[in-house]
Formats: structure tokens, sequence, C-alpha cells
């Protein structure tokens, strides 16, 4: 994937920044797809069922409500996610097995780590609106993330479908003029 969020962001004023310091895993830093939602706290059930499904390039966003007690993904579901075809994950929480993750072609964003394992109810909602960071994130939409954090785009935008090369090129030639040190 080589346009950024930043320049997406320049270009279009409507995609959703969210603000938080995710910590990026996997060998995949850079990743886009149409995104699925969880909504769930400490707990994986949702999650092993949703990442066992095709996900066709999709991202799944998981709202585990920021909680660092028990983590959200570790490196068995990230080779089943891998292996299914999901473009990546953005977790409002924590992961485990991060060396094992960082190896996988996979993207994850997440809050950090911690080696204790999510329970496993399956308590949580699947494919339903889910807020953190400033962001409301709705099954559908089109999300970008890359080593800058993660963007939400307005429904029925795609990043090809955001002209970035003018900001880009405004960004050169104001780099260009600058005063330069003597």
């Amino acid at each position: 994937m080589n346009i950024k969020t930043s320049d997406l962001c320049d270009a279009c004023p409507e995609a959703e920044a969210c603000a938080l310091p995710f910590q990026s895993y996997g060998a995949r830093r850079a990743f886009a797809g149409t995104l699925r939602t969880l909504r769930c706290f400490e707990d994986i059930g949702l999650m092993r069922n949703t990442v066992n499904q095709p996900g066709n390039g999709q991202v799944l966003v998981i709202d585990g409500g920021g909680s660092r007690a028990r983590a959200l993904f570790g490196d068995v579901m990230a080779d089943i996610a891998m292996r299914n075809g999901w473009a990546g994950l953005v977790i409002h929480g924590v992961i485990r097995d991060a060396l094992e993750i960082n190896g996988m072609a996979i993207g994850v964003k997440a809050l950090g780590t911690v080696p204790r394992r999510g329970e496993r109810t399956g308590a949580g909602e699947v494919d339903v609106p889910v807020s953190f960071g400033g962001v409301t994130f709705t099954p559908g939409q089109r999300l970008v993330a890359d080593e800058d954090g993660v963007i939400v785009l307005p429904m029925g935008l795609t990043e090809n479908d955001i002209a970035v090369d003018e900001v880009v090129a405004a960004t050169a030639a104001y780099a260009a003029s600058a005063v330069k040190p003597a």
C-alpha cells in the first residue's frame, strides 16, 4: 500500500483519525480494507469465531474497552486470520505473542501487550458501530492504517477515490520554498 494516512487526511478533511497511540505488530505495517466490528471485554470468543470466517481483505476492528488486563489476540488467531484473508486488525485493547505475530504477513494495531489471554465465553456484539479514540467505526466503512495511525474514510469512499496528488505536490512545493540555513 503506497497511500499514506497523512496524505489522505490532508486531501480528505472528512476522514476521521483515531487519536489513540497504537503500536504496530505483524509484518504488514500498512493495510486497508472494509471494516467489520466486534465489541467484547476481555473475551476472545467472538474474535475466534470471526477470524475463522473468510476475511476477503477486510479489517476487523475490536473494541475491547481499552482493557490492558487480558489479551484479545495472539499468534494462533493471527495465523488463522492471515490464512483466511483478513487484511488486518485494529484492537482497542492488547495482544500477546508479539514476537511471533511480527513474523506474520498480517497487520495489527493494538495498545500494547500482556501475556494473559482473554476469557472464551463469547460475550459481546458483532457488526455494531463501536467508538474509541474520537472515531465511530461503522461496519462497511473503509479503514486505512499505517505507521502514522488509523483513519476511517467517509462511507462509500476508498483510498483510491481520494486525490492525494495535489496535497503531496503542495507539501513538496512548501518544503522546496522553505529557507535553508546558511
